[in-house]
């Protein structure tokens, strides 16, 4: 394998892990009030979490590097405040990924939440259990397999990005050239030994995430039927 496949490579599983992490500290609150919240406003914050998987990955890019471009308020504040550009980095391409991969770490927290049997917090609650105690004590621990669901379809799908980062990002080596474009200029560059190999690990990767998420949708489903 090419050294600047390995620094792709690596580039990707950072960029996957990062966002992973971040989508979990974000969502798993949000999904703990969306799964409870009964107002009229319900179906459009569904809809505003659930779009990414609608949207093409290019359309989503585009906008977000307007976004983040110099000539913009927000890419304007952003320099003032870091004294970087966010267009072509690789914070930019984290960002990305945030609204990226939303859904797909949301969705698992937001089944698992509506799963958990409510007689647990009703015990709870008539023992005088605050509610931040409850949720620590009580509803995380029998959200674990949810959240190892959700972080694990959350890093594979960052795993398999491709057209936001190259809008966002373009194909900088070591600093925004992921596997997925890294993939591409071999392809372009008639190079199919070296994409096969980058295509293998990839694979490889892929599957793993997969069977950690199987793995973790049977515990959810063997811990449901204990509970009924």
């Amino acid at each position: 394998m090419l050294a600047s496949d390995v620094t792709a490579l690596w580039l990707t599983i950072k960029l996957a892990f990062i966002t992973a992490a971040i989508l979990l500290v974000l969502c798993i609150p949000l999904a703990w009030k969306l799964a409870s919240y009964k107002g009229r406003l319900k179906p459009i914050l569904e809809a505003l979490i659930a779009m990414p998987l609608v949207l093409p990955p290019t359309l989503m890019g585009f906008y977000l590097l307007v976004l983040f471009s110099p000539t913009h308020a927000f890419g304007q504040f952003w320099f003032w405040l870091t004294g970087t550009q966010l267009a072509f980095s690789f914070q930019g391409v984290v960002i990305g990924s945030l609204f990226y991969s939303l859904p797909f770490v949301m969705q698992p927290l937001l089944a698992g939440f509506k799963q958990i049997n409510t007689t647990y917090n009703q015990a709870a609650v008539a023992l005088g259990i605050s509610p931040i105690k409850r949720f620590f004590y009580l509803t995380l621990p029998l959200l674990k397999p949810s959240i190892g669901s959700a972080f694990a379809l959350g890093f594979a799908h960052t795993l398999g990005e491709f057209g936001l980062v190259l809008m966002i990002g373009g194909n900088i080596q070591g600093e925004t050239q992921v596997v997925s474009i890294a993939l591409y200029d071999h392809v372009e560059s008639l190079n199919y030994g070296a994409a096969h190999q980058l295509s293998l690990v990839l694979l490889a990767i892929s599957f793993a995430c997969l069977v950690l998420l199987f793995k973790f949708n049977k515990t959810v489903i063997n811990g449901d039927a204990n509970r009924a």
